[in-house]
C-alpha cells in the first residue's frame, strides 16, 4: 500500500520578529507566546515565488533520500491557494519544470488552505493506487505574505511562509488509516481575500475550530474503533497557540500534552503546519499510531489516522 515514506521543509532563515510587530500593536510577551504562539514568523525574499519553495523543500527531500532519483517520480501534487505570479498556470506544472522531472509525470495542484495537507495525501494516496504509480510528492507551499496585510494586526503576527515535500510510494513505515472530511462554504466569509487582501474573522474561525476539530476527532476515533488511549499523539494545524491548547483542553481533559505544539519559530504556515510536524515529531519517534486534523479556509476540514505498519 501507498504510505508515507519520508518528509522534508524549506522555511526561509529570513522573517519578522514577533515581538517588535507586538510591540507596535501594544501586545506583550504573553499575548505572543500564550495566544499567538509564535516569536518568529519565517518570510520568502521578495524575488522567490511559491514554486521555488516548492523546489527548496523537494530538493531537500532528495538529499535527505538518495536512492530516490527524479525520473521515478510519477505524480506531483502541490497544495496551494497562493501559486506563482497570477495562478495560472498551476504551481505544478512549473514545479515540475524546475526539479526537471520528467514529462511522463502526472501534475496537479489542489487548492485547499489550512485542511490541505491531510486531502492532500488522501488524494494523491488514491490516484496513485489507481494508476498504478510508485512514487509521489505531496508538496505544500501557501506563503500568506503574498496577501497579508502588515498593518492588520489580526493577521500579520501569525502567519509563516514554508513548503514541505512528501514523499509518497511502496514499502512505507507510516500508512494511511481512517480518515473523515467535511465542508462548509456557509462560513467562507470568516476567511478570504478582497482586492488581494486577506481577511479573517479570527474568533469565528476560533470558534468553529473549538467545536468543530474536538467533534471531528471524536467521530473520527468511533469510526476507527479506536479510544484517545490507542493514540500517542495528536498532530493537529497549528491555526496559533491559543487554538491548539484550547482543542486540546476540550478533547483530552486528561492528557492534553498528547497535542503536539511547535510553532514558536514557524508560526502559521497553512497547508504546510501538519507536515512540519511530522518531519520534526513523527517520522523517527517511537510512535504507534497519531491523529491528524487539518481546518480552517473554505470552511473546510479532515481528519485522519496514521500508523507504523
Amino acid at each position: 500500500m501507498i504510505g508515507i515514506k519520508s518528509i522534508a521543509s524549506y522555511v526561509p532563515a529570513a522573517g519578522l520578529d514577533n515581538y517588535a510587530q507586538g510591540a507596535k500593536f501594544g501586545k506583550d510577551e504573553d499575548f505572543i507566546l500564550g495566544k499567538i504562539g509564535s516569536a518568529f514568523l519565517p518570510r520568502k525574499a521578495p524575488e522567490q515565488e511559491t514554486s521555488d519553495l516548492c523546489v527548496e523543500a523537494v530538493n531537500t527531500l532528495f538529499a535527505n533520500n538518495p536512492t530516490l532519483h527524479r525520473d521515478a517520480i510519477d505524480a506531483l501534487i502541490v497544495v496551494t491557494q497562493n501559486g506563482d505570479a497570477e495562478g495560472l498556470p498551476h504551481t505544478a506544472a512549473i514545479v515540475q519544470h524546475k526539479l526537471g522531472l520528467t514529462t511522463t509525470v502526472a501534475a496537479f495542484d489542489i487548492s485547499l488552505g489550512c485542511s490541505g495537507y491531510v486531502y492532500g495525501l488522501y488524494a494523491l494516496k488514491g490516484f496513485m493506487e489507481a494508476a498504478g504509480l510508485k512514487n509521489g510528492l505531496l508538496v505544500t507551499a501557501d506563503p500568506y505574505s503574498k496577501i497579508v496585510d502588515p498593518e492588520d494586526r489580526n493577521t500579520t503576527m501569525l502567519f509563516g511562509d514554508a513548503a514541505t515535500a512528501t514523499w509518497m510510494g511502496e514499502d512505507a513505515v507510516w500508512q494511511l488509516g481512517k480518515s473523515m472530511f467535511g465542508t462548509d462554504g456557509a462560513g467562507a466569509e470568516h476567511l478570504k481575500v478582497n482586492d488581494g487582501v486577506f481577511y479573517m474573522n479570527g474568533r469565528q474561525v476560533f470558534n468553529f475550530a473549538l467545536l468543530k476539530v474536538p467533534q471531528h476527532l471524536a467521530a473520527l476515533l468511533e469510526a476507527s474503533g479506536l479510544s484517545a488511549d490507542d493514540i500517542d499523539a495528536y498532530c493537529i494545524h497549528q491555526g496559533s497557540a491559543a487554538i491548539v491548547d484550547a482543542v486540546a483542553r476540550r478533547f483530552e481533559e486528561d492528557k492534553p500534552e498528547k497535542f503536539v505544539k511547535d510553532m514558536v519559530e514557524t508560526g502559521n504556515t497553512v497547508s504546510s503546519s501538519i507536515a512540519l510536524l511530522l518531519e520534526k515529531h513523527l517520522m523517527d519517534s517511537s510512535w504507534k499510531r497519531v491523529a491528524i486534523s487539518g481546518f480552517g479556509v473554505g470552511l473546510s476540514w479532515g481528519s485522519a489516522i496514521l500508523y507504523r505498519e
